[in-house]
C-alpha cells in the first residue's frame, strides 16, 4: 500500500502566538517545532499543524474533520470549552461504543473528538 495513513493536521490562525499556548494547553504539549510560518506539536506520534492565516477567513468550512482519540470524550469536550472552544456537536454515540464530538476553537477551525475502542493503531498497521 502506497498510503501510509495521516500524518498531519493543519489548522490556520489568525494569531499565531496565542494559538500555539492555547493548543499546547488544549493537547497537553508544547510544540517539538516554533517558526514564525509554522508550529508543529507531537500528539501521540501524529503531527498537529498551526499556520498563520494571512487573512481572517470568515466562516470556515467544516466539509472535512480530522478526529483526535480520547479516552474520556466527555471529560475532553469539556475541557476543551473550558479553554475557550465554542461547543458543536456534544459527544454523540454513531454506533457501537464509538462515540464522537466537536469544538470550535477560537479561530473557527473545527476539533473532532472520537472515542473508539474498536480501533486500534496495531490493528491499522497490521492492516497496511
Amino acid at each position: 500500500m502506497q498510503i501510509l495513513g495521516l500524518r498531519t493536521t493543519i489548522y490556520k490562525v489568525g494569531d499565531l502566538e496565542k494559538a500555539k499556548d492555547w493548543y499546547a494547553q488544549a493537547f497537553q504539549t508544547q510544540p517539538y517545532f516554533d517558526q514564525p510560518g509554522y508550529v508543529g506539536f507531537d500528539v501521540a506520534g501524529y503531527e498537529l499543524g498551526l499556520m498563520p492565516e494571512e487573512a481572517p477567513a470568515g466562516e470556515k468550512p467544516d466539509n472535512v474533520v480530522s478526529y483526535w482519540g480520547v479516552e474520556n470524550i466527555a471529560g475532553e469536550f469539556a475541557r476543551f470549552v473550558d479553554l475557550g472552544a465554542k461547543e458543536d456537536t456534544p459527544p454523540v454515540n454513531v454506533g457501537g461504543e464509538i462515540m464522537v464530538a466537536t469544538v470550535i476553537d477560537p479561530w473557527g477551525n473545527s476539533i473532532g473528538l472520537i472515542y473508539n475502542p474498536e480501533f486500534s493503531l496495531k490493528q491499522a498497521e497490521e492492516n497496511s
